[in-house]
C-alpha cells in the first residue's frame, strides 16, 4: 500500500569496471573524464543501493532467507552487475544473448553470447560467460510472432508466453500441449523453436470490489497506488490500467475525494495515472513494512534474477526475484504484453501497487496466480513504459525537471525515459545508455558511468 495521508486539516501525501580485453571484441569506450571534485561514484552509490532502507532489508531477510549483511551485499552486487551487463550488451552487439543474476547471496552475473571468442572479455568484466545458439534479437523475433498471432486466435488456454533468457528459448505456458501446439502453429513457427510448459495456473487481475482500500474507484473497485508522478504542475499517481478508465473518480482509504483517472490502457498494456486534487501531495515514498517509508530515487530496470519487493493494500510488503521481462499474459479480460514476471506473492486489492528493487522503482502490480499463504507468480507493468507513454515524471528523492516533449533521440534531458542501447548527446559528447531508466537531474551522462558509456 503506497498512498500517504495526514490527519484531518493537513494535506495528504501520495505517496565501472575494467575495459574489455578479448581479441575481436572492441574496447567500447575511452575512460570517462574524472571530475575535479574527485572520482566518479560507483554504480551502487549512484543508484542508492549502498543506502537501503530498513523496510527493504527486513523484507528481503524474511522472504529471501537472508541475513542483514547478505541483503545489503546483494543490493550492492545487483547494482554493480547491472552496469557491467549494460557495457557488455553494447560491446557484444548482435552476439548478445542476455544477462541475468543467479545465486541467493553472492549473486553471480551471467552473460550469454553466441560467439565463444567473447568468453575472455566477459570474464574480464567479472561475469560468468555462457555460449548459446540464439542471440536475444532472434528470441524476441519469435516472441513477436506469438504476439501477432494472439491478436488473431484465442489465448484462453495459452495464457502466458515469454523469452526465457537463461534457457535461451521462448516458452509458452498452456493448459495442454495441444493448445500450445495450436498457438505456435498459428504464429507460423516451428514446434522446435518454442518450449512448452503445461500448467493449470491461470493469471488473474488482482482487483477487489469489497472491503477497505488504499483507494476506491467510483465507490466500488479497490486498487493500490503505485508511485507518485507529476505532469507539468499537476500531481498524481501511477497505477494499473484495469483499475479504472479515463474519467473514473477515486477516493482515498478514508473515503475523502482524491482524483480522476487521466489516462488508462488495458488490455494491451496495464497502466494508468490519476491526477489528484489539492488535498493530496506527491512524495518520493512508498509504504514498506510496518508503514515505514521507502524513498524512491529512480527507475533503473533490474536484471533477471535480481531481488524485487512489492507493496499492496491487501498483503503489505513482500519480496522475491525477477524471473522474466517482456512477458505476455492472456487474462480472461484481455491480453497484456511487456509485463515482468516475478516470484513475489500478491492477492486481490494489491493491483496497481509498487514494485521496487532497492530504491529503484520497477513497476505497478498487474495480476498473477496463487496467494501469499501458499506462494505464487505475479506480473508488473514496468514503470518506465508507463512514464514514457503518458509523459509523466516519477517523483523521487532528488529534484526533478519536468518530462520534456518531442524527439527523445538527440540531446540528453532529465525526465526522458531511455532504453538500453540508445545514443544521446550531452555537453557535445555522445553517450550510449547502459540500463533502461528515466533520466534524473543528478544523473547526467558525464558523471553517471553506471548508466551511460561514452562512445
Amino acid at each position: 500500500m503506497v498512498h500517504r495521508h495526514a490527519v484531518t486539516g493537513r494535506r495528504v501525501a501520495l505517496t565501472a569496471l575494467g575495459a574489455l580485453v578479448a581479441t575481436g571484441l572492441p574496447t567500447a569506450v575511452a575512460a570517462e573524464p574524472t571530475p575535479a571534485a574527485g572520482p566518479l561514484p560507483s554504480a551502487a552509490q549512484t543508484l542508492g543501493a549502498d543506502r537501503p532502507s530498513t523496510p527493504v532489508l527486513r523484507a528481503m531477510e524474511r522472504d529471501l532467507g537472508l541475513t542483514p549483511a547478505q541483503a545489503s551485499r546483494r543490493l550492492v552486487n545487483e547494482a554493480e552487475a547491472g552496469a557491467r551487463a549494460g557495457r557488455l550488451r553494447i560491446a557484444l552487439g548482435e552476439r548478445f544473448a542476455g544477462a541475468w543474476l543467479r545465486g541467493t547471496t553472492s549473486q553471480e552475473l551471467v552473460v550469454a553470447t553466441t560467439d565463444a571468442a567473447d568468453v575472455a572479455a566477459i570474464k574480464a568484466q567479472g561475469a560468468k560467460a555462457t555460449v548459446v545458439k540464439k542471440p536475444l534479437r532472434d528470441l524476441r523475433a519469435v516472441k513477436q510472432k506469438l504476439d501477432a498471432a494472439s491478436a488473431r486466435v484465442s489465448t484462453r488456454q495459452t495464457p502466458l508466453w515469454y523469452v526465457d533468457i537463461p534457457a535461451n528459448r521462448v516458452v509458452v505456458e498452456a493448459g495442454t500441449k495441444a493448445a500450445a501446439a495450436a498457438f505456435v502453429k498459428a504464429a507460423g513457427l516451428d514446434a522446435s523453436s518454442v518450449g512448452v510448459k503445461v500448467t493449470a495456473n491461470r493469471p488473474r487481475l488482482l482487483e477487489d470490489i469489497v472491503g477497505a482500500a488504499a483507494y476506491h474507484i467510483d465507490g466500488t473497485a479497490r486498487c493500490s497506488i503505485g508511485f507518485s508522478v507529476t505532469k507539468g504542475e499537476q500531481e498524481g499517481f501511477a497505477s494499473a490500467g484495469h483499475c479504472g478508465k479515463p474519467g473514473a473518480k477515486t477516493t482515498g482509504h478514508n473515503n475523502a475525494e482524491q482524483g480522476t483517472f487521466q489516462a488508462s490502457t488495458f488490455p494491451g498494456k496495464d497502466m494508468s495515472w490519476v491526477a489528484v486534487n489539492d488535498a493530496w501531495k506527491v512524495t518520493p515514498n512508498v509504504k514498506g513494512e510496518g508503514g515505514q517509508a521507502v524513498q524512491i530515487t529512480g527507475s533503473v530496470q533490474a536484471l533477471v534474477g535480481a531481488a524485487v519487493c512489492r507493496s499492496g493494500s491487501t498483503t503489505g510488503w513482500h519480496c522475491g526475484t525477477v524471473e522474466q521481462h517482456d512477458t505476455s499474459v492472456s487474462y480472461a479480460e484481455g491480453k497484456v504484453d511487456g509485463l515482468t514476471q516475478t516470484t513475489v506473492c500478491a492477492e486481490p486489492g494489491d493491483s496497481g501497487g509498487p514494485y521496487v528493487s532497492g530504491v529503484q522503482a520497477q513497476g505497478v502490480t498487474s495480476g498473477g496466480s496463487g496467494d501469499c499463504a501458499t506462494g505464487g507468480t505475479t506480473f508488473y507493468q514496468p514503470i518506465n513504459a508507463l512514464l514514457s507513454d503518458f509523459g509523466l515524471t516519477l517523483a523521487t528523492a532528488e529534484a526533478e525537471s519536468p518530462a520534456p516533449q518531442g524527439d527523445a533521440a538527440q540531446t540528453w534531458a532529465a525526465g526522458r525515459v531511455y532504453e538500453a542501447g540508445v545514443t544521446v548527446t550531452h555537453a557535445g559528447v555522445r553517450y550510449q545508455c547502459l540500463q533502461t531508466h528515466q533520466a534524473q537531474g543528478p544523473w547526467a551522462p558525464t558523471g553517471t558511468p553506471a548508466l551511460w558509456q561514452r562512445v
